[in-house]
């Protein structure tokens, strides 16, 4: 597994805010943003429920930062046109395909390291649950986004609810360790701002 980078987590945290300036609620893009490229990971893959928001351009700043791809799953022809209208240039970076999660997901895309799930998608446990199965190498996160309440599905997939934004649910594969959980690290962020420069340091912290 690639070690935390401090360094891309900031720079793709930072990228986010100026792409989705104006924006009702970024918050939840920063963290997704900064949790991918910090991780490290190379083949982001998206699902949405509709046209892709603005959310993906957390994994486009954090493509930028790893080197890696972002691809977006869409579930018909017309959400992938009025996503590319919406998205801009930014679409440019962006691998569309059309077609069901679920199947996507368990047969072209195993190898993604980082799978985010609109959680108004149909049939969510189990977009999810194949996501989980489906990626299950070292350290892969699955996270869902508009994930607005803790369900019992949470506990079954072993995923740690996070009120931020919409709500996000984060949970690494079963080859990795969740984030969360009894007898395991938890990890919180920590923004420190330079009292001369103003720049801000974003940062990750461990503890038992």
């Amino acid at each position: 597994m690639a070690s935390w980078s401090a360094e891309n987590a900031t720079k793709a945290y930072l990228q986010t805010l100026k792409m989705g300036k104006g924006e009702n609620e970024p918050d939840a893009a920063e963290f997704i943003s900064a949790l991918a490229a910090g991780n490290n990971k190379k083949l982001m893959v998206t699902a949405c429920a509709g046209t892709a928001g603005s959310i993906i351009l957390a994994l486009v700043a954090a493509a930028h930062q790893t080197g890696g791809r972002v691809v977006c799953i869409l579930p018909g022809p017309n959400e992938l046109q009025a996503s590319q209208s919406a998205l801009g240039h930014h679409a440019r970076c962006i691998e569309f395909v059309v077609g069901d999660a679920e199947t996507l997901l368990s047969k072209d895309y195993k190898s993604g390291d980082f799978i985010l799930v609109d959680c108004n998608i149909n049939n969510l446990k189990g977009v999810l649950v194949v996501a989980q199965r489906a990626v299950s190498h070292g350290g892969a996160l699955v996270v869902g986004y508009n994930a607005r309440h803790e369900g019992s599905w949470l506990s079954e997939l072993k995923a740690q609810f996070l009120p931020i934004g919409e709500g996000l649910m984060v949970a690494k594969t079963a080859a990795g360790r969740r984030i969360g959980g009894g007898g395991e690290k938890k990890s919180h962020w920590v923004v420190e701002i330079d009292k001369h420069t103003g720049e801000e340091h974003f940062f990750r912290i461990t503890s038992p």
